[in-house]
């Protein structure tokens, strides 16, 4: 029968890599709120929208608010498809167990390889991103220095939460739900009310953005700020150990941060957007940090620091969930021996049961990667371009896995199914998928030397190459005995 390998959707598969046969290390010690929180303080519309706000109005004018739109409704199909596989493997870990159950080992270990880089690289640019708020907030200048300093002292204090156990990351999430919800609807509210200059004509206003030729590559060009808005959701299934009955509660968790989340980013873009004063000078780059400089204008320099506050505890909470999604995949890799010095790797803390030492290199590589800064800035910035493609690429590894499976005989048999429309939302799902990279790694500037162009793409081709060298000369994919590829009737052992 289909999917006849799968354990129950209970959470008995999540052990040992998803064997079933020693259990599980964590504790199911997650409440649905929480892991809800913990996807949408991920997804994070704050600080997705404050950091490319003015990048997006810069390149596409005000209709680049529908890039929210076009990318809630295809990564919406992503989330459908993500449901159904974790309700039938609720394992720690996302995209890389998923991937081996759903395919085979070595399918599995790229997926994973490529999902890390882009995590460790995405903790690096939010909390990277952090460093001019907290200069604001605190009276200081926002030089290079200090922004570093900034990062890694974000980036311990979220290393120190996810330490403290499951508990203190719900309440770390759930506490900046409640920032993300005041610095979306407060304040959003509170520009439309005092501050607003325009009526949602301008929405579908251009500005000019386009010159004398069509729209579309424009807008194309500033929907970055969608892609990059709605990924977060796969955070709530890397943490599927922890959650009691996670079948029913991450499925509806997933949907509900794409719901939510896309909803408060869509708001707090369109309440930004009507209260800025001049587009022209943001468009021609006079205004180069429209943000910060309408919150001053709106709110005076107290009520601006305050809102300042808020903001920060985002980045605070967006940079914690992205540590535990990148420690458990860490983790979830080495207790399938999947990765060289796995047996540290693996260690667990019995008594926060958090993985120790996959947390600290959660911590410690996006600090290492912030101090390229300090040689070129440029440098920092390219190496972070290739974490919304990381992302996407991983994402629709699993989504491609699961079409394959499908079209060889997985049915899926957890507690959230897509029935007879799993094939079509499959489908589409990979087609949004495939257009959304595309469009990521499209060269636009053709006046800028070559490497400038394609600098995404170089960056993915240096990580899929490093891996597939490392995977080829060290065969740990093969090393680990958990299931694998036996998502497929009859295909069990397949790599």
């Amino acid at each position: 029968m289909a999917g006849a390998a799968a354990a129950p959707a209970s959470g008995g598969d999540a052990g040992s890599g998803g064997g079933g046969e020693h259990g599980t290390e964590f504790r199911k010690e997650m409440g649905p709120w929480a892991n809800f929180a913990l996807g949408f303080t991920y997804l994070s519309p704050v600080v997705s929208t404050y950091t490319l706000f003015g990048s997006a109005l810069a390149e596409g004018g005000p209709p680049m608010i529908w890039a929210f739109l076009l990318a809630g409704c295809g990564q919406f199909l992503v989330s459908l498809v993500f449901g159904e596989i974790v309700a039938q493997y609720p394992i720690a870990g996302g995209v890389y167990p998923w991937a081996r159950r759903l395919w085979g080992m070595r399918y599995a270990w790229m997926t994973g390889w490529v999902y890390m880089w882009a995590l460790l690289v995405t903790i690096t640019s939010v909390a990277y991103g952090a460093g001019p708020y907290v200069a604001i907030l605190f009276g200081f200048d926002a030089s290079v220095h200090t922004t570093v300093i900034c990062t890694v002292i974000l980036i311990v204090v979220a290393a120190l939460i996810n330490y403290a156990g499951t508990r203190a990351l719900s309440l770390a999430a759930v506490i900046g739900f409640g920032a993300e919800l005041i610095g979306a609807l407060i304040v959003g509210v509170y520009l439309l009310s005092t501050h607003r200059m325009h009526g949602l004509g301008v929405l579908f206003d251009t500005y000019g953005t386009q010159g004398s030729g069509s729209y579309a590559p424009v807008f194309l060009a500033a929907a970055i700020i969608g892609f990059y808005q709605y990924y977060g959701f796969e955070a709530c299934g890397d943490t599927a150990e922890e959650v009691a009955h996670p079948g029913k509660v991450i499925p509806k968790a997933m949907r509900r941060t794409i719901y939510v989340g896309g909803a408060a980013a869509t708001f707090t873009c369109g309440s930004l957007l009507l209260s800025v004063t001049d587009y022209g000078a943001v468009i021609s780059g006079e205004n180069s940090d429209p943000v910060v400089n309408l919150l001053f204008d709106a709110l005076g320099t107290v009520g601006a620091r305050l809102v300042m506050a808020v903001v920060l505890i985002s980045f605070l909470s967006c940079t914690v969930s992205l540590q535990a999604a990148a420690g458990r995949l860490i983790y979830s890799y080495a207790r399938d021996r999947m990765v060289v010095g796995h047996r540290l790797l693996r260690h667990f803390s019995p008594k926060r049961a958090v993985p120790e030492v996959a947390l600290l290199v959660a911590a410690v590589i996006p600090g290492l990667i912030a101090f390229g800064s300090l040689i070129s800035a440029d440098a920092l910035t390219k190496i972070v371009s290739f974490a919304i493609l990381g992302i996407y690429g991983a994402f629709q590894m699993v989504v491609l896995a699961a079409l394959r499976a499908r079209i060889k005989g997985w049915r899926a048999t957890g507690e959230f199914t897509l029935g007879r429309w799993g094939l079509l939302v499959n489908g589409a799902a990979l087609a949004y998928g495939i257009f959304a990279i595309v469009n990521i790694c499209w060269a636009r500037t053709p006046e800028e030397p070559w490497y400038s162009n394609y600098i995404v793409l170089l960056c993915g081709g240096i990580v899929l190459g490093t891996g597939l060298l490392y995977m080829f000369t060290t065969h740990h994919y093969g090393r680990g005995d958990a299931p694998s590829g036996d998502a497929i009737p009859q295909a069990h052992g397949a790599r």
